[in-house]
Formats: structure tokens, sequence, C-alpha cells
């Protein structure tokens, strides 16, 4: 009886464990829909505000700026502070916050108002990527991990394209501010979501003394250049940079094209639909010709697709957008997977954050950035530059070469 007793509770507590898994996973991709769409719909909103404020390119920027620039430097101070309340608290409360963001913009009357309640959506948005990415760490073990983690980040570019979407299909029948508003909305259901169905996990067991000296006796076995891991990260930042001054500039050139909104809203679909496609074929080409070939392609590609879009009528602009999402986005997943070759496995996650936070930084930067040079000039003009300086991620990708291992290369 005591057998069967013990192997009544081994299943069943194996089914709990499932269905942990599968809630953490659940709740965590859910976040990353939501968030990155949050992220994202900003671009689609971007014309209607300039022609409802009267604002400037500088001023468009700094908007965009003042959502990422928040939530891609609080990303830390929100990993602390889960550790003393919880993640499943500290996670509802950053999506409330990023949903009462947007009910905040839908009701502005003026600028600033818009500046303050993109503030509060970005401090929200910063509790998404380290908690909702260490609950589903926390839930899975081993080789399944990677697999989860690789679900939950392909749940964010599913937001990327659906809430843009969703936005631009309410467009057609509703003013902005209600489908603002709406949106905001969606973001207090899915906060409540999260703090019902989140898995409650216990604390992680701090590292043995023994496990840290095996740590570092690998990490001495093991020497890194100094210098690969802050050109890998220049790299990112030049990357993340040009993928936010293309999608800034974009909604404006089309509408140049004679585009309307709910063709915008397409267009942008398009590009994260093609992102999408990057990240998960560009990591096929990485395993095939190396990171340093890899990175010179789908930026030398990635250069040459914004400079194509310039000239080329509506019609053919959104044929080629997929493509230039395609190479867009398809460089991130070959750097990401680049950081555990170039530095020890003791410092792995702190350089992981290091990374993570120095390319959503210069995401947030560029756009304030971009926008001068499109007031001095014209959006054409700003994206030309963009064009440009995509392409100093050439010979920093030469630089490289010699710091990585000779499989990586």
């Amino acid at each position: 009886m005591s057998a069967a007793g013990q192997a009544a509770g081994d299943a069943s507590g194996a089914a709990v464990a499932k269905a942990d898994e599968r809630r953490a996973l659940g709740v965590a991709s859910g976040a990353h829909v939501l968030h990155d769409g949050y992220t994202d719909l900003i671009y689609v909103m971007l014309p209607l505000w300039q022609a409802e404020f009267g604002i400037g390119y500088a001023a468009l920027g700094l908007l965009r700026t003042c959502y990422s620039g928040t939530m891609a430097s609080l990303q830390i101070p929100s990993a602390f502070l889960s550790e003393r309340l919880g993640v499943p608290l500290v996670l509802a409360a950053g999506t409330a916050l990023s949903g009462i963001g947007y009910l905040v913009a839908g009701a502005s009357v003026g600028f600033w108002t818009l500046v303050i309640a993109l503030l509060i959506g970005g401090v929200g948005s910063s509790t998404q990527h380290p908690l909702a990415s260490a609950l589903v760490a926390r839930a899975y073990a081993g080789p399944r991990a990677m697999k989860a983690l690789g679900t939950y980040n392909f749940a964010g570019d599913i937001g990327k394209m659906s809430v843009p979407a969703l936005a631009s299909l309410m467009l057609v029948v509703l003013p902005w501010q209600p489908t603002v508003a709406f949106i905001g909305m969606l973001g207090i259901v899915v906060a409540v979501a999260i703090y019902v169905l989140a898995p409650r996990f216990p604390a992680d067991v701090p590292a043995s003394p023994a496990g840290e000296a095996k740590a570092e006796a690998i990490a001495a076995s093991a020497p890194r250049s100094r210098t690969g891991f802050p050109l890998l990260l220049a790299i990112g930042m030049v990357d993340s940079a040009t993928r936010m001054g293309f999608l800034i500039f974009l909604p404006f050139i089309l509408i140049a094209k004679g585009a309307s909104l709910p063709t915008v809203g397409l267009a942008l679909t398009l590009v994260f639909a093609g992102g999408a496609v990057g990240k998960l074929v560009c990591a096929f080409i990485g395993a095939r010709i190396g990171v340093i070939g890899t990175v010179c392609l789908t930026e030398g590609l990635t250069t040459l697709g914004i400079l194509s879009l310039l000239p080329l009528p509506l019609e053919a602009a959104l044929i080629v957008l997929p493509v230039i999402g395609i190479m867009l986005n398809g460089t991130s997943s070959v750097l990401y997977g680049s950081v555990p070759e170039l530095v020890e496995p003791a410092r792995r996650t702190r350089m992981f954050g290091i990374f993570y936070t120095g390319t959503i930084g210069a995401g947030a930067v560029s756009p304030a950035l971009y926008g001068l040079v499109g007031d001095a000039t014209s959006p054409q003009t700003a994206l030309m530059v963009v064009a440009g300086v995509c392409l100093l991620t050439l010979p920093l990708a030469l630089v490289l070469r010699p710091a990585l291992p000779a499989s990586a290369r």
C-alpha cells in the first residue's frame, strides 16, 4: 500500500509540474504578446499624433523614446523588485500599469499628457522581459527550457503583428482615442489573468560554494577575448538602432506614397511577420555560414532593402517589406546566440542582462536622434542615413571575427 501510495504521489506531483509548465508558458507568452504589441502600436499612432498635436519628427521620436527608454532602463530594478514581492505580482502590476498608460494616452489633450502616458506604459513594460522569461526558465529544465523560451520569444512577434493590426482595423470605424483606450483596457484584463494563473514557484536555491568553484575553474580554463563582447554589443546596438529608425519613418514614407492608415497597419504587420520568420531562418543560416557571414549578409541586405524601398510605388513596397523584415530582425537571433561564446560561464547571466539593456537602450535613443535628422531634412533623407549607419556593422563584424571560436565564425 505504501508503494502504491508513493507511486500515486509521484504521478500527482508530475501532473502538477506539467500543469505549472503549461501555466508558466501560457502566462509568459500572453504577457509577451501584449507588451510587444503595446511597444509597436506606437508606430501606427505616430501619424495620428502628429496630425492631432502638430509635432515634428524629433518630438515623435521622443515619444517612442519615452516608452522604450523607460522600459529598457528599469528592467534590472524590476527583477530586484520581483525577488521581494514575487514574479506574479510584479508582472501583473506592470501589465496593468502599461494598460493604464494607454488609457491615459486615450484621454490625452496635449503633447505632454501623451509623454506622461508613454512614460507610465514604459515603466509597466519594463517588467515583462526579465520576469516572463525567468518564469519560463524556472518552470522548464534542460533542453526543454530552450524550446519553451523559443516559444515565448516567438509569442512577442505575434504581438507585434496582431496588436497593431487590431488597432488599424478599429481605426477604420473609431477615432484614435477610444481605440487606444480599448487596447489599454485589455492590459487590465490580462494583468488579472496573469496574477490568477501564474504558478507560484519557491525561490531558487543559491549556488553552493562547490558549484561556484567549479564554474570558476571552467571559466579559468576557457579564456575569452576582452574585446569580443564589447564588439558584439556594438553590433547589436547599431542593429537595434537601425530597426527602430526604420520603423519610425516607415509610416510617413508609405503615406507619401498614398497609403491609408489601415494600409500602414498592414505594412507594419508585414514587416513584423517577416521579422518572426527571420529569427528562425537566420538561426539556421548562422549555423551554416557562421556568425560573421550571417551578420554581413543580413545587414548588407537590410541596407539595400531600405534604400530600394524609397523609389518603389506603394504596391511594390508592400511586397518588399516582409523581406526587409526578415533581414531587419534576423540578425538579432545570431547576435544573442553568440553571447555565450564570448563570456565565461559564470558571467553569462550578467552579460546577457548588459547586452539586452544595451540593445534596447540603443533602440530607445535612436528614434529621437533620427527624428532630428528628419526635421532638418526629410523622412526620405533620414531613412538614407539609417541605411548608411547600418553599414557600420560590417567593419565591426570583421574586427569581431578573431575573437570568436573557430566553430562560430
